[in-house]
């Protein structure tokens, strides 16, 4: 009888080892190995893939003329970059509750409404329970079921049940959820593990590309945020997207961390509703209060998303400490960076921080990450600090060097074009991208040099 292999396999990156060891030399996790004993396998069903093909030359190679599909939902075709490529792999990953069962669902019935048939897979609900939530998310029970009539329920975690089941129906879009309870028979390790995890989305990659299906994971989230499992996870696959925000606020924003068909950190905006997530047609208002009576310490920027203008409103406050260490609290914007501004904020403006409490947010969810927003963070602090609001109808644009000076920044040209569109009067910006090269009509573009020159232009009246 043949002795069965040991092997220690680390839990945070899949490092295997003959023997046990205290850190990974991978990734340097300390004590992360378990002991997995591997029995004698049986051999693995034949499953679909690209293997045999031959080399050719790039010259040769055709595109094809295969369009993307469009769905209903506007704000998921714009955060895939333009629709649903054929043989793609998306990966979607959230916080629990926050959606994303509820959002491939409506996908799933768009998708079916286009006379295609979607095999929704579930190793997570019943049956039962996601007809619930399908006549739920419809207007009455029978429109749900005439809606949704089309879509074929499969509560499976085993892959290879899964894909005799695609071989049976051959439908034209697959929807995994989860990622995490799907395993194979062929591996003894448990669902979840690091090693079923690869082994699942390699073998549902090589569906998506062999018979062109495209084919939709859902994937759980840690504790810090990202999807559990290996990073390998998120460079088989062709598309993740993330939910971002609170999953208590009505919107939700779904983010496009990696896209290999269109532009990566695009983002599309839902708000969430009784029917389910709605598309959001003009996302700027979702961020940005009524300018009729501004109030001290909030200031509007207009960050780009992907590939959209966004404009979005800072919000600060700033309050004398009550204990001997003075707070830095923020929401939505870089810690650091709101630490670098309020440093130079002291020492080029000579205006005494570090006995005041200081807390940014970004209203609506929205995590903001460019440095063109540095501008009006710096402008929505000095606001609350002197308590005194900045002129109504005015956006702020720029970078902020450690001299105060404002860099020029990208992409200014259709930042100004949205804040004008949005019913702005005035545009502070940096003097290095002045002049534009089209006219914006009614908004007025005032150029800055350094930051000393801000206090006069936003409290001068």
């Amino acid at each position: 009888m043949s002795k069965i292999p040991t092997l220690f396999e680390c839990q945070s990156c899949g490092y295997s080892s003959a023997k046990w060891l205290g850190r990974c030399p991978d990734c340097g996790s300390w004590n992360s190995f378990v002991e997995e004993k591997r029995a004698p396998r049986p051999k693995a069903a034949s499953l679909p893939g690209r293997q045999g093909s031959k080399a050719k030359r790039l010259g040769d190679v055709s595109l094809g003329t295969t369009p993307r599909i469009v769905t209903a939902i506007e704000e998921f075709n714009c955060v895939l970059g333009g629709g649903i490529v054929p043989g793609s792999l998306v990966l979607l990953g959230g916080e629990p509750g926050i959606g994303k069962s509820t959002l491939l669902l409506q996908i799933a019935n768009c998708l079916h409404d286009q006379g295609r048939r979607v095999l929704y897979v579930s190793g997570e609900e019943s049956a039962p329970q996601i007809k619930m939530r399908a006549e739920r998310l419809g207007n009455t029970q029978e429109s749900a079921e005439q809606s949704l009539d089309g879509i074929y329920i499969l509560a499976e975690s085993s892959l290879e049940n899964i894909l005799s089941a695609v071989e049976e129906m051959h439908p034209s879009d697959i929807i995994i959820d989860s990622i995490q309870t799907t395993y194979s028979e062929t591996l003894d390790s448990a669902p979840g593990s690091i090693s079923q995890v690869r082994h699942v989305a390699t073998q549902l990659l090589n569906l998506a590309k062999a018979e062109d299906i495209p084919v939709f994971l859902i994937g759980h989230v840690t504790k810090e945020g990202n999807i559990a499992g290996p990073k390998s996870l998120e460079h088989i696959v062709d598309v993740v997207l993330y939910f971002e925000g609170e999953r208590h606020h009505n919107y939700r924003i779904v983010r496009a961390v990696k896209n290999r068909f269109g532009a990566a950190n695009e983002i599309g905006i839902f708000e969430m509703t009784g029917r389910g997530l709605m598309s959001v047609r003009s996302p700027s208002k979702c961020f940005i209060s009524e300018r009729e009576t501004p109030s001290p310490g909030s200031a509007v920027v207009c960050a780009f998303e992907g590939t959209r203008p966004i404009l979005v409103e800072i919000q600060a406050l700033v309050i004398a400490t009550q204990y001997g260490t003075a707070r830095r609290t923020s929401t939505g914007i870089d810690y650091n960076r709101i630490s670098v501004l309020v440093a130079m904020l002291e020492k080029r403006l000579e205006i005494p921080m570090m006995g005041c409490d200081i807390y940014v947010n970004a209203a609506g969810g929205l995590e903001i990450k460019e440095p063109a927003a540095d501008l009006a963070v710096f402008a929505s602090i000095l606001s609350s600090f002197r308590n005194r609001a900045l002129p109504a109808y005015t956006v702020l644009l720029g970078e902020l060097s450690l001299s105060g000076e404002v860099r020029p920044i990208s992409q200014v040209y259709p930042r100004v074009r949205e804040a004008a569109a949005m019913g702005f009067k005035r545009c502070i910006l940096p003097e290095g991208n002045l002049p534009l090269i089209n006219p914006v009509e009614n908004i007025e573009l005032t150029p800055l040099l350094n930051v000393s020159q801000l206090s006069e232009l936003i409290f001068s009246q």
